[in-house]
């Protein structure tokens, strides 16, 4: 097997702006990410740490040293771009400067024990994979979340007073956003403990109970996906750009069956944090306007989505996500439904939805 990686580099005392080298390697003895940054050393000098437990960045996932490159490629595809966990604090190729993570454990410093520092030396790839932290740099951060629930489950005479000391910082529990697709290998379990903190928090809701749209009253009526349909009119001349955390695989046929374009887009799979909408619309704001104008960037003529309060927090809330932006958000948003009553021919049953739309997408 050859792969062709690019590997990030820098030097903070004589480069202006990283860059990035080719390497085109055909794997012979190499197991590991470590192992192929071994072999790429021996043609250039590389700074990065002789650890399994190293963390690095390949194709936008955090990945460990040690991960398999079969793993790695299942995730990822073939062509690697390998870079440290946080380019902005850079020092020498993949090692960084990593002062942030460990300036947050102080704030809950009083609650915390040796065995709790030790652990959360070994969430270093949860605090730079959170895709708040591209956003808001004072975040709590996800390792002393992972950490207060850890303490909570062990000591309950602790939680209210940690509770509120959490609840006491500017940019908490109710900015986080999943990791889910973020890390290689990623344990579930740790969502499942953050979301009962934020329960507990008071910051947490159901998607039901979530106000997405501007206008309360507004409430539009998708229908249901039909198992069984019939192309009428296919899509060849569109660029579809589809955003969802995990692709649903009717959508993905169906967008098969159009001879559409799909759009490549990088954010295409962000985590927008609706569950604490109500709490605090700003992150997810923030992240919707990064998502639809990347797709726009990339010459989409609709964004796509394929359930309900997706579609509010993109088409319901432009004039905030262009205010965050500074840039106006015009690209058209459909729900799935909707693509398949066009797609099926349904036109007059699509249009009572489609005029209701912030943006007209007018495809009819």
């Amino acid at each position: 097997m050859k792969l062709e990686i690019s590997l990030f580099r820098f030097d903070r005392d004589s480069d202006y702006l990283p860059y990035y080298t080719k390497h085109f390697i055909k794997i012979n003895h190499e197991q590991t990410i470590l192992d192929l940054l071994k072999t790429c050393d021996t043609e250039q000098n590389l700074s990065y740490l002789d650890r399994p437990d190293f963390d690095l960045v390949v194709n936008g996932v955090f990945v460990k040293a040690s991960h398999l490159i079969v793993d790695v490629i299942k995730t990822v595809g073939k062509d690697l771009t390998i870079e440290p966990i946080s380019i902005r604090r850079a020092v020498n190729d993949f090692i960084i400067n990593d002062d942030d993570f460990q300036e947050k454990l102080s704030y809950i410093d009083a609650f915390i024990h040796d065995e709790d520092r030790k652990t959360y030396q070994t969430l270093k790839a949860h605090y730079y994979a959170s895709e708040t932290l591209n956003h808001e740099y004072k975040y709590i951060g996800d390792p002393i979340l992972i950490l207060a629930a850890n303490i909570i489950k062990k000591n309950k005479a602790v939680e209210k007073d940690l509770l509120k000391r959490l609840s006491e910082h500017e940019v908490g529990a109710e900015f986080h956003t999943s990791l889910e697709n973020r890390i290689l290998h990623f344990d579930s379990q740790i969502e499942e403990d953050i979301k009962e903190l934020q329960k507990k928090l008071g910051i947490y809701e159901e998607l039901e109970k979530q106000n997405f749209r501007v206008d309360k009253t507004l409430i539009l009526n998708f229908g249901f996906f039909q198992d069984k349909y019939e192309i009428k009119h296919d899509f060849k001349d569109f660029n579809i750009a589809y955003y969802s955390t995990n692709k649903d695989e009717k959508t993905v046929e169906l967008l098969n069956n159009l001879n559409a374009k799909a759009v490549n887009f990088e954010n295409n799979n962000l985590p927008l944090a609706k569950n604490t909408f109500n709490a605090n619309p700003t992150i997810t704001k923030k992240i919707a306007a990064k998502i639809i104008l990347d797709a726009f960037d990339q010459n989409a003529d609709f964004l796509l989505v394929d359930n309900d309060s997706d579609f509010y927090v993109f088409d319901y809330n432009r004039k905030e996500m262009a205010k965050i932006a500074g840039r106006d958000v015009i690209l058209p948003v459909i729900h799935v439904n909707e693509l398949q009553k066009l797609a099926t021919g349904q036109h007059d049953e699509v249009r009572k939805t489609l005029t209701l739309h912030k943006v007209n997408p007018e495809i009819i």
